[in-house]
């Protein structure tokens, strides 16, 4: 697939036919080994004028603004990866809504160059603190990016946090690649899914935003979407806890009567049980049929 090649088209929309609403939970948990938690998850609204942020759960129309969810996972000594993660994110609010008015002007070229400017800007940001400050020598992150507008969702990716998508009437699949020789040897073939789990080299990236990569090259993309589809943003620690056939159970099954918890709160809370090796962080986001409008009297 090329950088911005879509992986499904959305429906034709009729002129009558309202944007849908899209409902999102979030939940980052340090796990049981981790003595801090190098996960940060991010929910936004975006207009062209302000950026919002958004609670751990919610709903809203995706008529009146876009939406950005965002998962990343830093990497690095001490407390400098917790802090690689935090800036990453920190950066999206900064940067996003000024490249979004930007487009919106017609003064960009799309949503691919938007994604890859704002990649290569917090890569940048990254070098420049490893480079000017000891203590933050050698930090990075992964960064998974979900866009969300009235039809698409546009993602941008980098390291080996993952998005995933759940079609109303399909299986789930990994939207993105992992950037690892592991994840390589896993799309070709090479291995299967307990192979890449036990393999020694599991946890060595090739790509991230800092950690002393001089080019970066972001997996950027496309998905038409539809109501009724789902999509999951999550740190390689829920993956650790959660094997793929687990995983699209969990995002497919219903919650027990009386459950109350959020989708991606049952998913960190199975991940971290089962094993808890890593800080873990899930958002979920569905697209849900608006509701019918009154019928006029």
């Amino acid at each position: 697939m090329s950088a911005a090649e879509p992986l499904s088209p959305p429906p034709s929309p009729s002129a009558t036919t309202p944007p849908p609403e899209i409902h999102w939970s979030g939940l980052t948990h340090i796990g049981k080994v981790r003595k801090n938690n190098e996960d940060t998850f991010l929910a936004l609204a975006v207009d062209g004028h302000e950026v919002r942020y958004l609670g751990k759960t919610g709903h809203a129309s995706l008529a009146g603004c876009d939406f950005v969810f965002a998962v990343s996972d830093g990497m690095g000594g001490a407390k400098s990866g917790e802090f690689a993660s935090r800036i990453a994110v920190d950066r999206i609010t900064r940067l996003f809504p000024r490249t979004f008015r930007l487009a919106a002007a017609g003064m960009g070229t799309g949503f691919a160059d938007i994604l890859s400017e704002l990649f290569t800007a917090i890569h940048n940001d990254l070098l420049k603190l490893s480079y000017s400050y000891e203590e933050c020598a050698g930090m990075g992150a992964t960064l998974s990016l979900c866009w969300f507008t009235p039809q698409w969702m546009y993602f941008g990716h980098l390291g080996d946090s993952r998005i995933y998508y759940l079609p109303y009437d399909g299986p789930l699949s990994q939207v993105t690649h992992d950037h690892s020789h592991v994840g390589w040897l896993r799309r070709n073939g090479r291995i299967n899914e307990r192979e890449a789990r036990t393999h020694p080299r599991r946890n060595a990236l090739q790509q991230a935003l800092g950690a002393g990569h001089q080019i970066i090259d972001p997996h950027i993309g496309a998905v038409g979407h539809r109501p009724g589809d789902r999509f999951l943003i999550c740190s390689d620690g829920l993956t650790d806890g959660l094997w793929d056939r687990s995983l699209a159970e969990g995002l497919r099954g219903p919650a027990e009567i009386g459950d109350q918890r959020s989708l991606a709160q049952r998913l960190v809370e199975s991940a971290v049980e089962a094993s808890g090796r890593d800080n873990t962080t899930a958002v979920v986001i569905d697209l849900v049929a608006p509701p019918p409008r009154p019928s006029a009297t």
